[in-house]
């Protein structure tokens, strides 16, 4: 049977679901509290501990335990109950914010108890984040799935140029410990939401007495296909060598151009508003093929932007590259996910949701644990020639991989 005509690609189709859309505010509700610690948190240890290594430590942290548990998430989210498995562990990770407030206003608070906390926040991410993947699409049909990708990442993007600008504000008037406060406040409206919409049965959970699913039949399906391998390659090398700028910002922000916590909370602004371009870059690029060129291209781009930012002499033009750079990182993951997550059908999503986050959030932990090393000996500007270097070979020869196949 002919898909309804009223149900063709479109892109902001999905913003016509109703589940769709109450998501869709949760979500832009709780990111924006998630990127105001997001600001606070590396200024505050990076004042505590003065050390860039540490920096980095914190953000390999709340990333590493992808390595360990995103794959159980992965199977959860198919196995499971979805909307069960994101309110337990976003529920406990709320908590973590919360801690952090009841520390900071004791006078308790230290870089140790950061850290440990990041890594519970990383942990309750591995075994929830498949499950959020896999459950947007569920809302909407799936001809609107790649719609439904494109606008997540443009809800994110926006986040993050609320989420700054609105901790700039708060961290002057109030002080880091606010931002930690808003951050747990932003998870009630999203849990909210999980409970409020509808998801058909066999979206959110398997029939009774269907097969348990493995990850085997991801990675087959995934080995298989050579634009969903090239996919996963690609978000890999931009969160292994890229993902490291946006860490070490604040090293270069407050060390390199000498500002204050103000200046980072718009840089970081400014990136976000370069990731909402390149998320209307992917919302208006519908078919398949033309995102995968448009990954390859903006990967490698934002290697280039890298190298560029390295010998950036000033803060006013660190600022307008950075503005690029969020476009291509941003460009680079949703037109990766959006090929992922409309090349499978629903009972596959959780599993290779939890293969995007691995190549995503695991390479980007690795990655900020080797840059802070090689940050802490050689220098914030020899860091990110290394890493934007090393970005343009791998994004080259996968681009050329890309650009060379001619099936569709």
């Amino acid at each position: 049977m002919p898909p309804d005509a009223t149900l063709a690609p479109s892109r902001f189709g999905a913003l016509r679901s109703r589940n769709f859309a109450i998501l869709w505010v949760g979500n832009l509700l709780s990111n924006i509290g998630s990127w105001m610690q997001s600001v606070a948190e590396p200024w505050l240890v990076l004042n505590l501990s003065n050390s860039p290594f540490l920096v980095g430590l914190d953000s390999f942290a709340s990333g590493a335990p992808v390595w360990l548990f995103i794959l159980w998430g992965g199977v959860l989210a198919d196995r499971r109950d979805r909307r069960s498995v994101i309110g337990l562990f976003q529920g406990i990770q709320a908590a973590c914010p919360l801690l952090i407030v009841i520390l900071l206003w004791l006078g308790r608070l230290n870089v140790a108890t950061i850290i440990a906390l990041s890594a519970v926040v990383g942990i309750t991410d591995a075994l929830s984040m498949p499950a959020i993947q896999a459950l947007i699409p569920s809302t909407v049909p799936d001809e609107r799935v790649s719609s439904a990708v494109a606008l997540n990442s443009a809800q994110f993007n926006l986040s993050r140029v609320l989420g700054p600008l609105a901790a700039g504000s708060v961290m002057a008037g109030f002080g880091a410990i606010a931002c930690f406060g808003f951050n747990f406040l932003s998870y009630i409206p999203f849990l909210g939401a999980i409970w409020l919409v509808s998801i058909p049965a066999s979206a959110s959970a398997p029939a009774a007495g269907q097969s348990a699913p493995t990850m085997s039949e991801a990675v087959r399906r995934v080995r298989g296909s050579p634009p969903l391998w090239r996919a996963l390659l690609t978000v890999t090398a931009n969160g292994l060598f890229c993902t490291a700028l946006v860490t070490f910002a604040p090293v270069l922000v407050r060390d390199t151009f000498h500002r204050a916590s103000g200046a980072f909370g718009g840089s970081l602004s400014v990136f976000g508003l370069g990731g909402i371009l390149g998320a209307g870059l992917v919302l208006a690029t519908l078919q398949s093929r033309s995102r995968q060129k448009l990954s390859a291209a903006a990967a490698l781009a934002a290697g280039l932007l890298t190298v560029a930012v390295a010998f950036t002499p000033a803060f006013g033009l660190f600022v307008g590259l950075f503005f690029f750079v969020g476009a291509a990182m941003v460009t680079t993951n949703a037109a990766s996910n959006s090929v992922l997550q409309s090349s499978v059908h629903s009972e596959l999503r959780g599993r290779i949701g939890s293969l995007y986050a691995l190549a995503l959030r695991g390479s980007s932990a690795l990655g900020s644990i080797l840059t802070g090393v090689l940050v802490s000996h050689a220098g914030i500007r020899t860091g990110l020639l290394v890493n934007g270097a090393l970005a343009v070979a791998a994004q080259g020869w996968l681009g050329f991989l890309v650009w060379r196949d001619k099936s569709e």
